[in-house]
């Protein structure tokens, strides 16, 4: 009989991002058992009726026995109480991973509550998500075709490392790696920042007296932009904290740029702003066109 390569695995976490990962294993048959961990019951018990889980674990030290692989799904605003909650019972050779949006912080964290264990542990951060939670949102596809970023530890053991790529593989997405500095600023730039501005945007426009009528008009260029503005303020709010210098540096340059183009637009200088624009959708057309949109 074929073993999987998973045989149990932990979620601390089960929505959109740990639930998806849960079914899309089981849609590979690349998983035995999956027991799952959270602050509400009415989601775990929703993971239940998908299938997402197996069954509750009744404790952190019941969800950790004899498990292959732990994932910490959570926002990364809790990432360090669990930490410090798992380590006591973590046991050899049970590697863990997450799926946190941010990485030099949780690399901190990590060294800081699960010393004994960083051999074992490998930061991760699946680029894929949706703007609904919970694991109702969780579903088998998310990571097909997809990235998901890797920032290995020098501790960590090439066994660890190759088990949590192989999990997401299986999951059909495309494993990278890089360092957590570089993931931070990178992901400051084209994730943190557009979050950002669509929550700005939706917040300045809901403040306004005839906001009722703006939201009547707006049609699929508000919807597109702003279709972020709808994710979880929470994980979000806990994000932007936790990449504050990336992510202010990432702000600087953009308010730069918006103070360029009010320049040109109050000289009614239309050539540089055609130039601008022009750049900008030849760009935008080749990253559509280099990932297959």
């Amino acid at each position: 009989m074929t073993h999987p390569l998973i045989g149990k695995l932990a979620i601390f976490g089960v929505g959109l991002i740990g639930g998806s990962f849960a079914l899309a294993l089981r849609e590979a048959g690349a998983v035995g058992e999956v027991v799952g961990v959270g602050r509400s019951p009415e989601n775990l018990r929703a993971a239940l009726e998908l299938r997402a889980i197996d069954r509750i674990a009744s404790d952190n030290a019941d969800a950790l026995d004899h498990a292959d692989l732990v994932l910490l799904a959570m926002p990364v605003g809790q990432m360090g109480a669990v930490m410090a909650n798992i380590a006591p019972h973590l046991q050899a050779g049970t590697v863990v991973t997450d799926a946190g949006s941010t990485k030099q912080d949780v690399v901190a964290l990590a060294r800081e509550f699960l010393p004994k264990h960083l051999e074992s542990f490998v930061p991760g951060h699946p680029i894929a998500g949706a703007e609904h939670s919970g694991a109702r949102a969780a579903r088998a596809d998310l990571y097909r075709g997809r990235n998901v970023v890797l920032t290995p530890l020098p501790e960590n053991t090439p066994a660890a490392l190759e088990k949590v790529g192989a999990a997401w593989r299986a999951c059909g997405a495309n494993v990278a790696h890089t360092t957590p500095a570089n993931h931070d600023s990178v992901f400051a730039a084209v994730s943190h920042l557009p979050h950002l501005l669509a929550f700005a945007l939706v917040d300045d426009i809901a403040a306004k007296a005839n906001a009722e009528e703006m939201f009547h008009h707006a049609a699929s260029g508000f919807r597109d932009f702003t279709r972020i503005a709808a994710s979880s303020p929470e994980m979000w709010r806990d994000i932007c904290l936790a990449n504050r210098d990336a992510l202010l540096g990432e702000l600087d340059a953009y308010q730069a740029q918006l103070t360029r183009l009010r320049s040109m637009l109050e000289k009614r200088d239309g050539t540089g702003l055609e130039q601008v624009f022009d750049s900008a959708s030849q760009a935008r057309r080749k990253w559509a066109v280099d990932k297959g949109l």
